[in-house]
């Protein structure tokens, strides 16, 4: 076997914590074993069967149909809740409507959603017929889309008329159909009513109402049961069948999308909703569906354990800053988890408010996405209710399937060992409160099973780089408690309210700019302690005469050209213009120096020079060791 950092044998999966969870779920055929070692942390549930439909829905369905499943609103103000009956009739019909548009086992469908019950039943339709889905992000530009398009290959792509964000309707059929026609082998476009803008119409697009309304099955639970009849029983797929599809930001400059399998989805949702998340028994994740957070962790978790999800539209300073307590509030929400950026939005909304309605259910707040700092954390805690929450930091990674690591878990000792571990760049553990990089030692259920896309061989170097064990290019150190702190990544990808961007990427659509002779990307804080991006720019001669307004429109500009190639998550917040870069520092010691350097936290482009820069490296240590 492998040698681990510490120079014993491996360690398999923790099977004492694992056994509970999995025994407890529908196996169709159940594993021979849990386990089995083997390449890149051995192989999870080999020869089991299961669909991960039967696990999130029927189960309950046929248990509980009246229990609510999912409470949701939309930014107006509306709302609609689904019991588990009503959400196992909509992903049979739904199924079914899959099936008649030729979609079965092994295909692709493309989710291009806002958070609606239908994207939910969208997602979970595909698990039953034993397709993969994807979501792709709302606010993608139409040639950003076209390109992850190609690169998933969908049969059926899901889309909207419009959607609501921070009051206005953006038309996400018209962008679907821009990115369209640069795309060949989509066959349908299922288009759901949210605003009943006007829309362009093509052969191939179908209506969401239209594909469920001749399937839908009866009210008769029966009916449900016994749909054999109807051809259209949850398809027999193995456990570790692909079901969820999500593209990486660019991993050292290769694009890459991986796989994660059913039954890994199902067994790490619930395992950490059950050990790591949730107190009591209603859950609002308070983030954005395409991250892979939100899906696993705000719906699958709660779904798998047969309690009930809040999902919510919109932001949380829609239409009024007493929303995100309203929300809580209307819905007897006990557990809030959301990214450290929402908090932070949360907190200046309680400014304004003063006084903050009461939420006397909420029990625990879990942040997740990107670090905590210590700030936020005290807020959190007393903040958003007057008695106090417990408060929790939770750890993950997309490839992992999700959070895999909580500071305060529900229940200690039913969490998984992940056997982590710092360790320097020959793989030896590093002394505590030494910074290196965090590795993990045993097994995880829910880690990827495939990766797609031009890079099809998958990301071998997360298994390769350090023998034995999975390395996930995050920076930690572990305190004089014992607790994990983590200090960044060493590839160039941030997070980004929960999303990861890839710096590179930016950097190069920068680079490519008719104004950019030279460009850095970093990553700084802001005076409240929230991380933004920014671009140090040396100017083109015709471009660096600019000044006031005319420099503001350049960086507008070079803003703007981010946005539409990556999306908005990806525009620097701040552009600095340098007036040039010299060969006195090496290329970490420039960035590092860049995101101390004092800069006031605006959003007009600022201008430094490279004698302002060498004087903020002297000034700038380097990470502690």
């Amino acid at each position: 076997m492998a040698e681990s950092p510490s120079g014993a044998a491996q360690l398999g999966p923790d099977l004492e914590a694992w056994g509970p969870v999995l025994d407890r779920m529908p196996w169709r055929e159940t594993p021979a074993q849990w386990w089995e070692p083997g390449p890149r942390h051995g192989t999870w549930f080999p020869g089991g069967r299961l669909n991960a439909a039967t696990a999130l829905v029927t189960v309950t369905a046929e248990r509980t149909p009246d229990a609510v499943a999912i409470y949701w609103e939309g930014e107006p103000g509306d709302r609609r809740s689904l019991t588990y009956g009503q959400l196992e009739d909509d992903v049979v019909a739904l199924s079914r409507g899959l099936r008649s548009l030729g979609v079965g086992v092994g295909d692709v469908v493309a989710l291009h959603l806002g958070w609606l019950p239908e994207t939910v039943v969208a997602m979970i339709a595909c698990a039953r017929v034993g397709a993969a889905y994807a979501v792709i992000p709302t606010p993608l530009p139409p040639e950003a889309m076209a390109d992850r398009l190609v690169t998933l290959g969908p049969k059926v792509l899901f889309t909207q008329d419009g959607a609501w964000r921070h009051g206005t309707v953006l038309p996400l059929k018209a962008r679907a159909d821009e990115a369209l026609s640069g795309v060949d082998g989509i066959e349908h476009t299922v288009v759901v009513r949210r605003t009943g803008i006007d829309i362009g119409w093509f052969e191939g697009d179908r209506w969401y109402h239209d594909l469920v309304a001749a399937a839908r099955p009866g009210r008769d639970r029966s009916d449900v049961k016994n749909s054999a009849r109807h051809s259209d029983l949850p398809a027999d797929v193995a456990a570790q069948h692909p079901l969820v599809l999500v593209s990486l930001a660019h991993r050292r400059g290769r694009p890459v999308t991986i796989a994660l399998g059913g039954a890994a989805v199902v067994a790490s949702a619930l395992m950490v909703h059950r050990a790591g998340l949730a107190q009591g028994t209603v859950l609002w994740c308070a983030g954005d569906v395409s991250w892979l957070g939100t899906q696993v962790h705000g719906v699958y978790g709660p779904l798998a354990a047969g309690e009930t999800a809040v999902i919510y539209e919109g932001t949380v300073t829609v239409p009024t800053p007493a929303r995100a307590w309203q929300i809580m509030q209307r819905y007897a929400v006990t557990t809030l988890i959301t990214t450290p950026s929402v908090l932070r939005t949360i907190r200046s909304l309680a400014v304004q408010l003063g006084e903050v309605p009461d939420v006397s259910e909420l029990r625990r707040v879990v942040s997740f996405g990107e670090p905590m700092d210590p700030e936020v954390r005290r807020w959190a805690a007393s903040g958003l209710r007057r008695d106090g929450v417990e408060l929790a930091d939770g750890w993950g990674q997309v490839e992992l399937g999700g959070i895999v690591m909580i500071d305060a878990p529900v229940d200690g000792p039913a969490m998984p060992d992940l056997g982590a571990v710092v360790v320097d760049s020959a793989g030896q553990p590093v002394p505590q409160g030494d910074v290196g990089e965090l590795v993990v030692t045993r097994p995880w259920a829910g880690a990827m099973v495939a990766a797609r896309g031009p890079r099809a061989e998958g990301d071998a170097t997360a298994w390769e780089r350090v023998p034995g064990v999975y390395a996930t290019d995050d920076l930690a150190r572990v305190d004089a408690h014992g607790r994990v702190e983590f200090l960044g990544r060493t590839d160039e990808i941030v997070s980004v309210s929960g999303q990861l961007v890839s710096l590179m990427e930016i950097r190069a659509v920068l680079a490519e700019h008719p104004f950019v002779a030279a460009v850095d990307v970093i990553e700084r804080r802001d005076h409240a302690g929230g991380r933004y991006l920014a671009a140090a720019v040396v100017l083109t001669p015709e471009a660096d005469g600019a000044a006031g307004a005319e420099l503001t429109a350049v960086a507008r500009d070079l803003g703007q050209s981010v946005r539409e190639t990556l999306g908005g998550l990806a525009r620097p917040r701040l552009i600095m213009v340098v007036d040039r870069y010299g060969d006195e520092l090496r290329g970490d010691e420039r960035r590092r120096a860049l995101a101390g350097i004092p800069v006031p936290d605006m959003h007009e482009p600022r201008r430094i020079t490279w004698g302002q820069i060498l004087a903020a490296a002297e000034h700038t240590a380097s990470p502690p060791r």
